[in-house]
């Protein structure tokens, strides 16, 4: 099987897996553990944020972030189809107590002007609002990278009302690869960032979260009420490492493998790109196959490639470090003779 459901499946490779295993380690909830300590001086320094923490998941992260920034009866402002708003079992109501405003954006980019029209006015009838969240790159919208621009017109707008910015960067790293703007100019224009090690960076586990010394203290104890709070972690820590270390440039060969694909998936009958390829995010529309999603994902299945479902008469493809070039043209091949049988 070529596996194209998501960047998440990527296995752990052989240097990563040495590195688990010679990983020095400690009980990181007394902040003993050194791999993990030196994990979270990486990505800070990255971030250009004072402090980072490693969580077990972007997810994770994201609440802990809303739960560090909000209190319950707050409101936090975000995009209508963002992964926080859709795919996080509505955590943030159930665990911080946060009412969702969402605004409908263009490729993931919220209007600022409709974004400062959100931001509650003090009155006693309404939430007050505490925290914005962008996303970038942008899930639902494939892949999209949100300009800069737009995350600095956002980031004043919170400043001068006293709002808080936090990052979704799960896959910050593609956006900073594609645009060639570095993660550290994305995060200057957010309080808090969170960015996933376990997806195209290929680490097996784990996120990172990152903001100032006194977010970062109080991200300690929602991460331990959570349950987060790991002992010898450094075992998982350390393939986040080499994630860091050495598979960021490679993200560019993502880029370019989703590029064919598009193109490649463009020109068999039936098939319409469904988005702008920015990165390693391709959504399919196959209404004019006569297949449902569902169908189309079974139908390919037989052929050996792997598709997640993303919306009606929607396919999702996802490239990453474990599919070549070369099987990317293979996944072509396949796909074309399945919609000929």
């Amino acid at each position: 099987m070529i596996d194209l459901r998501s960047d998440t499946i990527t296995k752990p490779s052989i240097e990563m897996r040495k590195a688990a295993y010679d990983s020095e380690v400690g009980d990181d909830v007394y902040g003993e553990d050194p791999t993990v300590n030196k994990l979270e001086e990486i990505a800070a320094e990255k971030l250009g944020k004072e402090a980072a923490l490693f969580v077990t998941s972007g997810t994770q992260g994201n609440q802990i972030a809303a739960l560090t920034h909000c209190k319950p009866g707050d409101e936090l402002i975000l995009e209508s189809s963002a992964h926080i708003f859709l795919y996080e079992g509505a955590a943030v109501s159930a665990l911080a107590g946060v009412q969702s405003r969402p605004i409908q954006g263009i490729s993931g980019a919220m209007n600022p002007q409709d974004v400062k029209e959100a931001i509650r006015a003090d009155d006693i009838h309404f939430p007050e609002t505490s925290l914005i969240c962008l996303e970038n790159t942008h899930n639902k919208a494939g892949g999209a990278i949100v300009p800069l621009e737009n995350m600095k017109e956002i980031y004043h707008i919170a400043k001068n009302a006293n709002v808080a910015v936090h990052l979704d960067g799960a896959r910050l790293f593609n956006a900073a690869v594609a645009s060639g703007i570095s993660v550290k100019e994305y995060a200057e224009y957010t309080d808090t960032v969170q960015f996933c090690l376990s997806k195209g960076l290929g680490a097996p586990v784990g996120s990172i979260i990152a903001g100032s010394h006194d977010f970062i203290k109080s991200a300690k104890k929602w991460r331990k009420r959570l349950g987060g709070g790991l002992r010898q972690s450094g075992i998982i820590a350390a393939p986040g490492i080499i994630a860091l270390e050495k598979n960021i440039k490679r993200l560019a060969e993502d880029h370019q493998n989703a590029k064919i694909l598009a193109d490649g998936l463009a020109n068999i009958k039936g098939l319409k790109v469904a988005n702008q390829v920015e990165t390693n995010i391709v959504l399919i529309d196959v209404t004019e196959t006569g297949l449902s999603e569902t169908a189309f994902i079974e139908t390919i299945r037989g052929q050996g490639v792997l598709a997640g479902a993303y919306g009606t008469n929607h396919v999702r493809f996802v490239t990453h470090l474990d599919v070549t070039k070369e099987e990317i043209e293979t996944v072509l091949q396949k796909i074309n003779k399945a919609l000929k049988h």
